[in-house]
This record gives structure tokens, sequence and C-alpha cells, in this order.
């Protein structure tokens, strides 16, 4: 298995609508998270549109710049995920969102692709600087947090967020 991070191109149109249109059944039938966000913001129909605003480059209105990868499967040419690397925190994100939001394609959870992608994703922590990476999941995210955990994530605590969700906050130092 070859796995690697790499950034959304034209070419990968077709294999993200199909990771997203799988990904909204699941979150309707099963409610589960929106885990990144920054890949469900926009309509991806819009294919320009969608590539263009998938990652901020400049603070705005709360938000912080961002990075956004997909995890490839590079053998079978299939996306299996994708992360949000956020390239420092304000309140908000050290609060309760962190530095890193990640999600694997529900038909590919509980493969070790997560563990693996936020590996990767904290290779390129490292490259813009960031020395110790906050990763937050709810609570009742077992697989998650379990992902955190074999990347060297350390519990710091669990907060109460504004609609009554336990958070947990990792911390994850960047060697």
């Amino acid at each position: 298995m070859s796995l690697k991070l790499i950034k959304l191109t034209k070419s990968y149109e077709k294999q993200l609508g199909e990771m997203i249109d799988e990904w909204k059944k699941d979150q309707e039938k099963n409610h589960t998270n929106h885990s990144p966000w920054a890949i469900f913001k926009n309509d991806y129909h819009d294919f320009d549109y969608y590539l263009e605003h998938l990652e901020l480059t400049n603070p705005r209105d709360g938000l912080v710049p961002d990075s956004t990868f997909f995890l490839l499967d590079d053998e079978k040419d299939r996306l299996l995920g994708a992360v949000n690397i956020r390239h420092y925190l304000n309140d908000g994100l050290l609060k309760s969102g962190g530095h890193i939001g990640d999600g694997i394609r529900p038909s590919e959870r509980r493969k070790g692709y997560a563990t693996k992608m936020i590996g990767l994703a904290l290779e390129e922590c490292k490259k813009l600087g960031i020395d110790r990476a906050l990763i937050c999941c709810d609570k009742n995210n077992i697989g998650s947090a379990k992902s955190i955990q074999n990347n060297g994530g350390v519990l710091e605590n669990e907060l109460v967020t504004d609609d009554g969700e336990i958070v947990q906050r990792y911390w994850i130092s960047i060697k």
C-alpha cells in the first residue's frame, strides 16, 4: 500500500465527487460528523470554484490560513480521506478545533488509514513551523482518539462545547 497526501487537482474531480457523495450519505444515515469541514463547505459540482475556495490564504472572519490535503492510495488511485491543517491557532481553535481536522471516507474506515494520514499531516505541520500540534475529537469517536494516540497524542483535557458535546483535546510533539 502506497499512501500519500496530495493537493486536489482537476484530475481528481470525479473521485472527489464519489467520495463526498459517499460521505454525505453516511452523514445522513448515521449522523456522523463533517470532519474535515473544509471539504464540505463548498459544492464540489462547481469544481473550479471548489478548488479556488478549498483553502484560506488570509485570515478573515475568525478563520486562520489553512491547507487541505487528500489521502491517496497511489496503487489503487483512490481518494481515501482528507485532512485540513490550520497554520496557527486562534481562541476558538485552541478550545475545540485544533491544528488538524481529518476524516476517512466511510467505506475505508477501521483500516488504519487515519493513523497514517495524521502522521503525514504532522510532517506537513513541521514544514509550517508547528512544533506542537493540537488535535481534537468528540469523546465518543473512539477510532479518532486511537489514531491520535497512535501518533503520540497526549490527552490534555475534555471540554463541553456550546451544544453539549464533550471534546477531547490532544497535543502531539512534532520532532
